[in-house]
């Protein structure tokens, strides 16, 4: 079963959340276009979508967990050496989940992972990823943000902590944003916030020191815009160019372009096989004569080990319907 556009509250309410899609589309590249192309790899992992991903800078890994496959939420870690995906046994890991956020916090060197959603809740547990010793730990922090559908989690631009802006929480869209503080989580109340929503791309951009964030799914409010936060306050931008609503979209930054780069998602019901990049002030759309296929709810990070941009796994959805699910992994490359 699926949250889309047009399902997505009343599946929420009923709790019916076993599966869901996402991956992302943003970004803006500062090299002539023609220098870049797609690069398919030839290692794969076991099919899923809707799964939380990130980079761990202290085992050089990328690392994912959990999903969904055919209906069947998963609670496996999976991670990629710059080569080869492999799939990690944990004694200790968090229950199996789909549509959960996690991103790499500097401060305490672990990656946090927050909500997503069970067989039969939704949830907001949080839990931790030590890539010195490879292993999960559940924190118990004090103050707990509510239970979330697609967060979007993210390095904060000037702290060295994680924040959290977004999600669905069962009747409502959400438009808070909060902080973890390395054990606990608190609320900010910025002057301004975008409008509520889940499933967007949040991407942190060091070179400007904010993140962007666009697109996601919403009830009465239009997702189509670009707004960027600052770790004090967000400020909706106003680019010559966007991309179409996109929302199950996520994104990266990429060093060596100086850009977010984002693939595909899914607009309107049909999934997008385009490619996005944000230079900071406008977006521009990238041509290319071959690359990934149509998708959503796939991973996107920065390697820092292998220096290369990934785009891995995800869903082809067809209206309500996942045609087929994805294990490849491709970079994208300067010639």
């Amino acid at each position: 079963m699926r949250i889309r556009e047009t399902a997505h509250r009343n599946l929420a309410l009923k709790l019916s959340l076993g599966l869901l899609l996402a991956s992302t589309a943003v970004a803006s590249l500062a090299t002539d276009p023609a220098t870049l192309t797609w690069h398919k790899l030839s290692t794969t992992f076991s099919p899923r979508a809707a799964f939380a991903s990130a980079y761990d800078p202290v085992s050089r890994l990328t690392v994912i967990f959990g999903g969904s496959y055919q209906g069947n939420l998963l609670d496996e870690t999976w991670v990629f050496d710059g080569k080869i995906w492999s799939h990690l046994v944990t004694i200790v890991h968090p229950p199996a989940r789909a549509t959960a956020s996690m991103a790499y916090d500097k401060a305490t060197h672990k990656i946090v992972l927050f909500g997503g959603v069970s067989s039969s809740a939704i949830l907001n547990d949080t839990w931790l990823w030590d890539g010195a010793t490879k292993t999960w730990s559940q924190a118990e922090p004090n103050t707990v943000p509510p239970p979330e559908v697609g967060p979007m989690l993210f390095p904060d631009p000037i702290a060295s902590h994680v924040d959290m802006y977004g999600g669905f929480g069962g009747r409502f869209y959400s438009r808070s944003t909060w902080t973890w503080t390395g054990s606990d989580w608190k609320e900010l109340h910025p002057v301004n916030s975008p409008y509520p929503r889940n499933y967007g791309v949040a991407v942190l951009d060091p070179i400007r020191k904010n993140v962007v964030v666009f697109g996601g799914l919403s009830d009465i409010w239009i997702t189509g815009n670009t707004w960027t936060w600052d770790g004090h306050d967000w400020t909706e931008q106003n680019p010559t160019t966007q991309p179409p609503t996109l929302y199950h979209t996520t994104g990266a930054f990429d060093p060596q372009l100086k850009k977010a780069i984002v693939f595909g998602g899914g607009s309107g019901g049909v999934d997008q096989n385009t490619t996005w990049a944000w230079d900071g002030a406008n977006w521009t759309q990238l041509s290319f004569s071959a690359g990934p296929s149509p998708r959503e709810e796939q991973g996107t990070v920065w390697d820092a080990a292998s220096n290369q941009f990934l785009l891995f796994g995800g869903a082809n959805v067809v209206g309500t319907t996942v045609k087929r699910y994805l294990t490849d992994t491709w970079i994208l490359k300067l010639q």
